[in-house]
């Protein structure tokens, strides 16, 4: 089965929150009022520096996917 690289999230136990789904490596989910980040794969070979710029590459790609979701629904 093929899976797209992003998925949209919610919950109403979290009604203020919008959660993006990573789902190629690495997974991880994004919440993007909070910018926090859950990685569901091992990055250790990364070093401080690097995972902070691969972070912050994550959430700007996370946050576009979800400007381009909410365009669609906006048409």
């Amino acid at each position: 089965m093929d899976f797209p690289k992003f998925l949209l999230g919610d919950n109403s136990n979290f009604p203020e929150d919008i959660f993006i789904i990573h789902l190629e490596f690495p997974r991880y989910i994004i919440n993007l009022r909070t910018d926090e980040v859950e990685l569901f794969e091992d990055v250790s070979e990364l070093n401080d520096q690097e995972l902070q710029h691969e972070m912050a590459k994550w959430i700007l790609e996370a946050s576009e996917y979800y400007d381009m979701e909410m365009k669609k629904y906006e048409e």
